[in-house]
């Protein structure tokens, strides 16, 4: 059951702490990642025989078919197909916006010099999709949207397969977003086949996509041989409400997260202790209701939080400590507040935005930091499907004009062939006379 607090009376930087447990994921997933390097597509198929109950004998095929797209279109069903369309229609307009243009400054007060930025895509990402406990179409939008938006050439999926076939609403949300190429692999062993590549899947600049502690392992260890998103932690979510909100809409708000895990946590920060025990009991009343109650009711139990504030102010102040993944706050006038926020992976305001919204339809990115890591990162956007190169124009006068300038700071870090480097071209002296023997 739930426990109801004082403000104070837990640390902030333990409300969203977990039990660390030792396991041997970590050598597991080290294996795993060198066998992959080794025997490519023979580990890659080994492993779903081992872990995906895969028969190879049956011209199983590592890379979906078009006839496995359009399969999948006629098993979800037109209903799925449309809801998909408008929610990729909503994610694409709001990531639109995050595009950054390349940039060239030429100055009145720097004559004869350019510099500028270009803004890039990468060539190819790779994206991981679930498909164990639960699968996220989803996640498929809000990874492969925002790539796409950016301009990348190339965007490989993998994703477990059951007995051989993908989950149908993961391949229709991969084709409505755009997804180049599908491969029915997942774990760890995935993730090595798009670090390192291997005779069928293509190695990748980029992984991105959430995953089991496996596959967390697994793009940790992979970092530095291709880039990651994030090591995203279990679902976090901080409600922040007022008395007069409803507390069966907080209990439900907050068991929205409790049932993606055992190990995510739903914490309530309000100002009003009526609506704290109205809350707890509301939890209790709904749990039983649902169909994953078993995983609610040990996240409630083990990670659930209900602190009593002073103030709506000072409730924000803690939401700002935390630093939640997702932050409702269920207040009126929730833009009078917004500016006070200033930690947080999503922000969801008023009485009547949820933040099952954000997971599924209304644009922004679902894709988001945990662990407090809002402190210091943002959530999947187009800047993390692009990079950047700088680059500098001098003409003969504008290099003479600085050169002295120059010269004399690399000196005074010592290196002297940095300084020469500008003074050579400023002495006037004549090209030297060269030896035959060197043309």
């Amino acid at each position: 059951m739930i426990k109801i607090m004082k403000y104070g009376q837990v640390p902030n930087s333990e409300i969203f702490a977990r039990v660390s447990e030792k396991t041997d994921v970590e050598d597991t997933v080290s294996a795993i990642l060198a066998d992959v390097k080794e025997n490519g597509d023979a580990a890659l198929i080994s492993y779903c025989q081992k872990f995906d109950d895969v028969n190879t004998e049956e011209g199983f095929s590592l890379e979906v078919t078009e006839k496995e797209f359009e399969e999948a279109f006629e098993a979800v069903g037109p209903r799925l197909v449309e809801v998909l369309k408008r929610a990729a229609s909503n994610i694409t307009a709001f990531h639109k916006e995050q595009t950054r243009s390349s940039f060239i400054l030429n100055t009145d007060n720097r004559p004869g010099v350019i510099i500028g930025q270009k803004v890039v895509p990468l060539d190819k990402v790779g994206l991981y999709v679930p498909g164990g406990t639960a699968a996220y179409p989803s996640s498929v939008l809000m990874n492969a949207i925002p790539a796409k938006i950016a301009g990348v050439k190339e965007l490989v999926m993998v994703t477990p397969s059951k007995a051989g076939k993908v989950n149908p609403a993961i391949l229709a949300a991969a084709k409505i977003a755009g997804v180049n190429r599908i491969f029915k692999v997942g774990g760890a062993q995935a993730i090595a086949a798009l670090a390192f590549g291997t005779e069928t899947i293509p190695k990748v600049d980029k992984i991105t996509g959430p995953g089991n502690a496996y596959v967390a392992e697994a793009k940790k260890q992979v970092f530095g041989k291709v880039a990651i998103d994030m090591i995203a932690g279990p679902s976090e979510i901080l409600v922040v409400a007022d008395g007069t909100c409803n507390p069966e809409f907080v209990a439900a708000d907050m068991l929205s997260q409790a049932e993606h895990d055992k190990m995510a946590s739903a914490v309530l920060v309000t100002d009003s202790q009526d609506l704290a025990m109205t809350v707890k009991f509301e939890l209790e009343r709904q749990i039983p209701l649902l169909p994953r109650a078993e995983i609610a009711r040990a996240s409630i139990d083990d990670y659930g939080k209900i602190i009593v504030a002073d103030s709506i102010s000072a409730a924000i102040e803690i939401a700002n400590e935390i630093a939640p993944e997702h932050l409702e706050l269920c207040v009126d006038n929730p833009f009078d507040y917004l500016d006070q926020i200033r930690h947080a992976g999503s922000v969801f305001l008023g009485k009547n935005c949820p933040e099952a919204l954000g997971d599924y339809f209304s644009g922004p990115n679902h894709t988001l930091p945990t662990g407090g890591t809002a402190r210091f990162s943002s959530p999947l956007s187009v800047d993390d499907f692009v990079k950047k190169y700088q680059y500098s124009y001098y003409t003969e006068e504008a290099l003479k004009a600085v050169a002295d300038d120059v010269a004399f700071f690399a000196e005074a870090e010592g290196l002297s062939a940095h300084a020469r480097s500008l003074t050579v071209r400023c002495t006037g002296r004549k090209k030297p006379e060269y030896p035959l023997s060197v043309h």
